[in-house]
């Protein structure tokens, strides 16, 4: 049949029945490949324009699937890039709008009043419901990008990467407590996460706040004024030598200790901290991730709440005797909101400050298993907003894409703790470093027993 004699360029158009059928190839081959409807009916020059997008679109598509199971780091990394991000956020938008020019298009070559009466408004119906689906999502994921350009941008720092360190990555998390009764910040938690750069495993190392005569690597600021641990010799400047007390100290009475500290995404104090940390495991630090525990809630909320099983019933407020309690974080399975999650890390009253820590990293697990990157996704305004406020890391964005896949290998391997408590047999007061360096490097590799001997058969 010859172009001239083709009833979709050519149609009979006193013919209802053939209209109609006309009218749903239309439709059909515009949801399935855009632009071939108008290289069949229409507009040559559109529709090279449509098939031409739609086959970068399939493209794109099937290079970033492929990658997916093959260079997933790479992939991320483009994806957390954020001029890449603004490239993507407007091949959206032109997208969106070509496919409103392209349905509309189609819905005039389809000739609607020369289809059956009772075939129009399914027709419109079908291609514009189409359309508001593919145009919007289209304008959602290009809003997306450039929110997620500005959330990035504001919480990661530009700067290179960094090697692994014996093959892994450390990375100290702090969770600051600032909240109205405070004064200022003070970090209430202390992890390092150790993370084997290649297989993703972790290891979760919990700090007592309480530590005493905390060492400092060679070369550190404060390891030339207390050679011999913090406030060893002659006490501190703050009221309390203890491990969360070298923050307080650095941050607000030698902030010239580390004064590149800003310029590098960080603070004096956060630097202090971090060489403390190191100084306790015997782990270099790369990187640290200081997470506000009043916006936490907020970044709990934003995420639907978290699932995390309660040993023990927690007061909520109150006093040591659990007098003017607020409420309770009853025992059992529960899913937190964030108000509740941050009283389950926060509640110290009818407990120790080790079941405090414990239950600190139950929660960290918890939201590690269960913040995927497609739960994220689907909530991302909410916890673009929450998070801006409540993180804040020296990790560069270019390293966002590979901690990425490495938190996704993460999340399918058991995460191992060591808590530095006297029930790991370390004692705060008088902490022996070596053997505590000793545990550090065990948990990371742990010994393999040799194989017994089989007695020889006589």
């Amino acid at each position: 049949m010859s172009l001239a004699e083709s009833p979709i360029r050519y149609p009979d158009t006193r013919s209802r029945p053939l209209m109609t059928r006309r009218g749903w190839w239309l439709v059909v081959l515009n949801i399935l490949i855009p632009g071939s409807a108008q290289s069949l009916a229409g507009s040559h020059r559109l529709g090279r324009i449509g098939l031409g997008a739609t086959l970068v679109l399939w493209t794109l598509l099937g290079i970033a699937l492929v990658m997916r199971f093959t260079a997933p780091a790479v992939l991320y990394s483009l994806l957390a890039n954020s001029v890449m991000l603004w490239v993507l956020a407007i091949l959206l938008v032109g997208y969106g709008v070509l496919w409103v020019v392209l349905t509309l298009d189609t819905l005039r070559l389809v000739r609607l009043v020369k289809t059956d009466p009772s075939a129009r408004g399914w027709l419109a119906l079908v291609a514009a419901g189409v359309m508001v689906l593919v145009s919007g999502g289209a304008a959602y994921g290009a809003y997306v990008a450039t929110t997620a350009s500005g959330f990035l941008s504001s919480v990661f720092v530009a700067g290179p990467s960094e090697p692994p360190v014996d093959g892994r990555y450390n990375i100290l998390l702090l969770g600051g407590d600032s909240g109205p009764d405070r004064e200022g910040m003070r970090p209430d938690s202390m992890t390092v996460a150790s993370i084997d750069a290649d297989t993703g495993q972790a290891v979760l190392i919990g700090l007592p706040r309480d530590l005493e005569d905390v060492p400092f690597p060679d070369g550190s600021p404060l390891a030339a004024v207390y050679p011999e641990g913090y406030g060893s010799i002659d006490g501190c400047e703050v009221d309390v030598c203890l491990l969360n007390s070298i923050y307080t100290e650095v941050e607000l009475k030698s902030p010239e200790m580390y004064p590149d500290a800003v310029a590098q995404g960080s603070l004096p104090g956060i630097e202090g901290m971090r060489d403390a940390a190191a100084g306790v495991t015997g782990l270099d630090i790369q990187y640290y991730v200081l997470i506000d525990m009043q916006g936490f809630e907020a970044l709990i909320d934003a995420l639907g709440g978290v699932d995390v099983t309660v040993e023990q019933r927690l007061p909520i407020g109150g006093d040591e005797n659990l007098q003017n309690v607020d409420g309770w974080v009853e025992a059992g399975p529960q899913h937190m909101n964030g108000y509740t999650a941050l009283w389950f890390a926060r509640a110290r009253h009818g407990t120790s400050d080790y079941d405090r820590m414990e239950r600190q990293r139950v929660l960290q697990e918890a939201i590690l298993r269960q913040f995927t990157p497609a739960n994220v996704l689907t909530k991302f305004q909410a916890v673009a907003e929450a998070g801006a406020d409540t993180v804040k890391t020296d990790i560069p964005q270019s390293m966002l894409g590979y901690f990425v896949d490495l938190a996704g290998k993460t999340r399918g391997l058991p995460v191992q703790t060591l808590e530095l408590t006297p029930e790991s047999g370390i004692d705060p007061a008088e902490p022996d470093w070596e053997q505590i360096h000793l545990m550090v490097q065990e948990a990371l590799v742990p010994v393999t027993p040799a194989p017994t001997e089989e007695p020889a058969a006589e």
